[in-house]
């Protein structure tokens, strides 16, 4: 393994684990904030069993999917130690905001599920459940938007006299961020809603929650196209990727032809095929923003090689990380398996 990633470049290889590790997170905990998205969103005569369905289908292996996201952040912190300092100074207020979403969201299932005797207790705690499943990508997707656009780089080169606002807010509440953040809410709904009509036999529900999946592929699409229009005037670095660059042409092609097998499939009622398009979607469109960004990992400031730990810290990271696979992925294979089998089979 060594060979072949001092081959590729250990520096390289460490970003393209990174973003292999938020790809994981984005089809796992991503789909897990899309169903509190639906939970806020639950309406009809069958709203309850709306909710109960989401429920049946987070719990009780949710709070693994976070492990994703906990390797994104060691990784960065000891591969690229230049980039964390500076993604935690300028974006400290989306990146706390985040953290409290992620405990506030599992704090508010927990106790919605074991810890409520009342109704009025029950709604409480899913109400916070649901909001801060809907607040907690967006502000994910902010993040990712920031950083795409190159504000975050210049904002860590300006003198400390600078207003507050212009160093520590105006690189992420902007027109590019925010359409970012609402493009991972609309990513994660629909990844949620398709993933939902595989975890119950009930034909109504299964209607339920395609309708609401086909809503949310429309809203990807509009989401995404407002952003890539924001782009032109906020994120140069990223048009260009997106618009110029000898990759753009196949990668939008793959993700178009991904985006509209999901809304074919779904209107076909064929739920197997939806969930693997909605995932190759979410997929590529995450992989093209990182290849987009290329080579810098904080533009225009940070380049991946020259935020790069030394050579010695990558190789152990690089080792670690073997080890740790051979733990994580049979462990997270067994815990799922584990807690599925207590359930119905899906019907695909």
């Amino acid at each position: 393994m060594s060979g072949l990633m001092t081959g590729l470049g250990l520096p390289d290889a460490m970003a393209a684990v990174i973003v292999l590790a938020l790809n994981v997170y984005a089809l796992t905990g991503g789909a897990d904030f899309g169903g509190g998205v639906w939970d806020l969103f639950a309406g009809g005569p069958r709203r309850e069993q709306q909710r109960a369905l989401i429920a049946q289908a987070i719990g009780p292996i949710w709070e693994a999917n976070h492990v994703w996201l906990v390797v994104v952040v060691v990784l960065c912190f000891t591969a690229f130690p230049p980039a964390y300092a500076l993604l935690g100074t300028v974006l400290h207020i989306p990146l706390a905001l985040l953290l409290v979403g992620i405990v506030m969201r599992g704090s508010a299932f927990v106790f919605r599920s074991y810890g409520s005797r009342t109704w009025e207790q029950r709604r409480r705690w899913g109400a916070t459940f649901a909001v801060a499943s809907t607040l907690t990508p967006l502000l994910l997707g902010v993040t990712i938007g920031a950083i795409a656009t190159g504000a975050v780089g210049d904002a860590g080169g300006q003198p400390a006299a600078l207003p507050f606002r212009e160093v520590y807010v105006a690189p992420w509440f902007a027109a590019f961020p925010l359409l970012t953040g609402a493009l991972a809410l609309a990513l994660f709904a629909m990844l949620a809603a398709v993933y939902l009509t595989l975890e119950t036999h009930d034909p109504a529900l299964q209607d339920d929650f395609r309708r609401r999946g086909l809503m949310a592929a429309v809203m990807v699409f509009v989401c995404a196209f407002a952003a890539l229009i924001a782009a032109h005037v906020d994120a140069p670095i990223m048009r260009a990727g997106l618009m110029t660059s000898p990759w753009a042409l196949p990668f939008q092609i793959a993700t178009g032809v991904a985006a509209i097998a999901v809304i074919a499939s779904l209107w076909r009622r064929r739920y197997g095929a939806a969930r693997l398009a909605a995932g190759a979607q979410v997929s590529l469109m995450l992989w093209g923003w990182a290849v987009a960004q290329y080579p810098y990992v904080v533009p225009p400031t940070l380049t991946i090689r020259g935020a790069a730990a030394p050579r010695i810290t990558l190789q152990i990271v690089a080792w670690a990380l073997a080890a740790g696979a051979l733990l994580l992925v049979p462990s997270l294979a067994y815990l799922r398996r584990t807690f599925r089998a207590r359930r119905p089979a899906s019907r695909v």
